[in-house]
């Protein structure tokens, strides 16, 4: 694709008074030197802790003919044969660049992006399962992996949202392949640092906004606010024909005025969910649905629909009471496009096991073994509560989880408080400690459960290393009654030390633990 082309797409981006761009055919469009090859476009961005300008050099040696930088041009080496362009925001040009070098897949698909702090992934996979119940093609990008054509691939470790040349190919290869929609995780990083931009998105889901990666946003309402791009994205995005922006928001989610907040961002029509205020108020444009007659068994949930368009019986394999609102937020993104209520049924029962998101491990000893991904205090908190559920009058909830490294501070406390409250035994281990100390980090989990009046070595034990952890939990805790969850690593196959991912499961674990026992 000719440079002259590409660059038009960020014309917006581009700093004032620039040399005319040369006709080069670009080869490639990457912000990574070390995947260009000669005909490459290069987009160096600041990073955390390295400018990508840094690299130039190396790009230009590895072939590449043209670069894209946010730093000032004076302070860049410059050839004459490689055109430099200075723009404002070289991470939201890298997303357009390879939004515009795919020919702006989304522009031909039907486009719903999911956000949240929990549920994510359990939402986008109902709705790709209600869409495929329907009869339509979906295509899906999530942070346990991408599925295009019914194909599984691997995002990486610890993938959040891909970054924008991989989303932006996913999505050309599911045009390619004539695919109707694409259901895409978004997470608050994607979203602040620009992955989703370019994405003409048509849909937006909400599944709640509670405490999370305050870290990278400084506070909840920069939190908030990453999260709410998406619904900004509605309107400001490409309309496509036949095709309303539908925001699907959760009524339940107000008490810091998340919805509040959403609610007042324009779209053509608003969906609102809730579990808990049947007679909520709504405005204008705005569709409420709401589960009644909740039941929640071992077996899984139950529960009425109630909507404008008719009532409808749903039963769900998912364990946990707080699916409920993910299964209705993903008939909010359904009823967005007027999807029958039979595919809605039929895509929710459908929905099975999701690696990592309350995973049963099938044993020979009959234990109770759970793994979740829950790593926030809301979604532990949940977590806790629904194994509190799956135990009989005599058994116990033994928790095993442990809080990342050089991420949110002030949860650890917050957490141990609340495995002290929930859970009878509490194993607090490695999740990620990366370059802190695991023994601070396990210190301030421990802070918690003093707090909920929980005694070290009787109410809890603090074992480093989780392999260990979790063995103690199955093979020196557990009686048969009981249920063992392990907690934060969830679909994850690798731990960070140091700066060195290692691989690791809590699955693969869990069955070394249970096989020393036969």
């Amino acid at each position: 694709m000719q440079l002259e082309k590409l660059v038009r797409a960020i014309q917006s981006l581009v700093a004032s008074q620039q040399s005319p761009v040369p006709s080069l055919e670009i080869t490639r469009v990457t912000d990574k030197s070390k995947n260009v090859i000669p005909g490459a476009l290069f987009i160096a961005y600041p990073g955390v802790n390295i400018d990508g300008a840094q690299f130039i050099p190396d790009a230009i040696e590895r072939g590449a003919v043209a670069i894209v930088t946010q730093s000032p041009i004076a302070e860049i080496t410059q050839s004459p044969n490689h055109p430099i362009i200075q723009v404002t925001n070289a991470r939201s040009a890298l997303a357009h660049l390879s939004a515009a070098f795919h020919n702006f897949p989304s522009r031909n698909l039907r486009v719903i992006g999911v956000t949240g702090t929990d549920g994510k992934t359990t939402t986008s996979t109902l709705i790709e399962n209600i869409l495929l119940a329907a009869g339509h093609t979906v295509g899906t990008i999530t942070t346990v992996g991408a599925r295009i054509g019914g194909q599984e691939m691997d995002t990486g470790f610890h993938t959040t949202t891909p970054d924008a040349p991989a989303i932006q190919n996913y999505l050309a290869q599911m045009v390619g392949q004539g695919t109707e929609y694409a259901v895409i995780e978004s997470t608050s990083h994607g979203l602040a640092q620009h992955r989703l931009d370019a994405i003409d998105f048509d849909i937006a889901v909400v599944t709640n906004i509670t405490h999370e990666h305050l870290d990278l946003h400084g506070s909840w309402e920069n939190y908030r606010d990453a999260k709410a791009l998406l619904f900004r994205a509605l309107m400001t995005s490409n309309k496509k024909p036949r095709t309303n922006k539908v925001a699907v928001l959760n009524a339940d989610d107000n008490a810091r005025g998340v919805l509040d907040f959403l609610r007042a961002i324009p779209s053509d029509e608003k969906i609102i969910y809730t579990i808990r205020n049947s007679k909520f108020e709504i405005q204008n444009s705005e569709i409420l649905i709401s589960a009644r007659d909740i039941s929640h068994t071992p077996d899984g949930l139950r529960f009425t629909l109630a909507s404008p368009f008719g009532e409808l019986f749903i039963e769900s394999p998912f364990i946990g009471r707080y699916n409920v609102s993910n299964i209705l937020a993903a008939i909010g993104a359904a009823l967005g496009r007027r999807i029958p209520f039979d595919a809605i049924a039929q895509g929710v029962k459908m929905t099975r096991g999701i690696s990592g998101r309350m995973e049963r491990i099938e044993n020979a000893r009959g234990l109770n073994v759970i793994v979740d991904f829950a790593h926030t205090p809301y979604a532990l908190e949940n977590a806790l509560k629904t194994a509190r559920e799956l135990t009989n009058e005599n058994g116990r909830v033994i928790a095993v989880f442990g809080c990342a490294g050089l991420r949110d501070v002030q949860k650890r406390a917050w957490m141990g408080e609340i495995s002290g409250t929930y859970a009878d035994i509490t194993v607090v281990t490695a999740e990620d400690p990366r370059t802190e100390s695991l023994a601070q980090i396990n210190s301030q989990i421990a802070d918690g459960l003093h707090k909920a009046n929980r005694t070290q070595n009787k109410d809890y034990f603090i074992i480093d290393d989780r392999a260990a952890a979790i063995n103690f939990a199955i093979n020196n805790l557990a009686a048969p009654n009981d249920v063992v969850i392990l907690c934060g690593k969830g679909h994850e196959r690798s731990m960070c030390f140091g700066v060195t991912e290692y691989p690791w499961s809590d699955q693969d674990a869990a069955r070394r633990a249970l096989a020393q026992g036969i």
